[in-house]
């Protein structure tokens, strides 16, 4: 008994020490002027080859010809919650990807980022168009690419970023199957948003084979597979109008840089074919953004070996787990 209560005690005190360590809260987006990180280069980036805002900030840094000292952070997807690490919350106390920081100041968010480093570039209009109407559809499109939120399932219908969320459901699954146990607890008792442990809790005890067994996931994936097609219609139409290879025109701008990450993203969990048939310019526009040597170096050469992994596992369930495969395509 008193063995037992010791362990109790000893427990507690471990968890409300390191629950100190690890202070975790929302931080606006933007430059933090006020904030100075240990840094050794102008540009340092903190991100992980997963995510998918750390993809739109490397591609986006690519495109600038902007050269950074990278930081690889796991996230539990990846094989740990290093992104809650006290270490890395001193730097981010939001606990997420990416975060750039530049002469020692952190700016957060990606759409946030993706903005600042093209002002700062040497070109200034580089990936920001000078005209008004152009620079409104740049910023719709930013805007439609961007993840917004704790919960972006919530926000599906507003854009694709928040869409894309529930289509990744799968491959979620398929990579927790790899990660410990113990590895996932660690969001249960750290991560500042309790809805991303408690998930990836869920998938764990399922395992990926019985994915069409939770109800509610299979409703949020279908949910939105639904509000993506009206994103991709929302697309296809607005390069049909555009008087160039790219959604303003002939320039490639921060629009391109999101939706760039938006549709690889869809590549990357097996989606992409159902939102490209029938839309001959989104098809095009992908081809396009692929040719571009900042979709190899922000995105080709990050491929991570758990989501390779991951994706075969989800190409083979679909195959041969009918279960699973209705899941997926099911009516919204």
């Amino acid at each position: 008994m008193c063995i037992a209560l010791f362990a109790v005690v000893v427990l507690v005190g471990w968890y409300l020490w390191e629950k100190k360590q690890r202070i975790t809260h929302s931080m606006p987006g933007g430059l933090r002027a006020d904030l100075t990180i240990d840094h050794t280069q102008e540009w340092e980036l903190y991100h992980n080859d997963f995510s998918l805002c750390s993809k739109k900030t490397r591609v986006c840094m690519a495109e600038l010809g902007i050269r950074y000292r990278a930081h690889h952070i796991d996230l539990i997807e990846t094989g740990s919650y290093q992104n809650l690490s006290a270490w890395y919350l001193r730097a981010n106390p939001a606990g997420i990807l990416p975060l750039l920081v530049h002469n020692g100041h952190p700016i957060f968010e990606s759409h946030e980022q993706i903005l600042y480093a093209a002002s700062q570039a040497e070109t200034t209009n580089l990936l920001i168009p000078t005209g008004a109407h152009e620079r409104a559809v740049m910023d719709h499109w930013v805007h439609k690419s961007s993840l917004l939120g704790d919960d972006p399932i919530s926000g599906m219908r507003e854009t694709a970023g928040n869409a894309v969320p529930g289509l990744t459901l799968p491959i979620f699954a398929t990579m927790i199957d790899q990660v410990a146990w113990s590895k996932i607890l660690v969001g249960l008792l750290f991560h500042r948003a309790k809805l991303r442990p408690l998930m990836f809790l869920r998938m764990k005890s399922l395992g990926s084979d019985n994915l069409a067994t939770e109800k509610r996931m299979v409703g949020v994936i279908r949910k939105s597979r639904a509000a993506m097609h009206v994103h991709f219609d929302e697309l296809e139409r607005e390069l049909l109008s555009s008087v160039g290879d790219w959604i303003v025109g002939d320039q490639f701008t921060l629009a391109d840089v999101g939706m760039m990450v938006i549709i690889e993203r869809l590549a990357e969990v097996d989606w992409l074919g159902e939102f490209l048939t029938n839309r001959p310019q989104s098809t095009a526009y992908w081809q396009s953004l692929q040719a571009r040597a900042s979709y190899q170096e922000g995105i080709a050469d990050h491929r991570h070996p758990a989501v390779v992994d991951g994706l075969a596992k989800v190409v083979r369930l679909k195959k041969e787990n009918p279960r699973f495969y209705e899941a997926l395509v099911g009516s919204a």
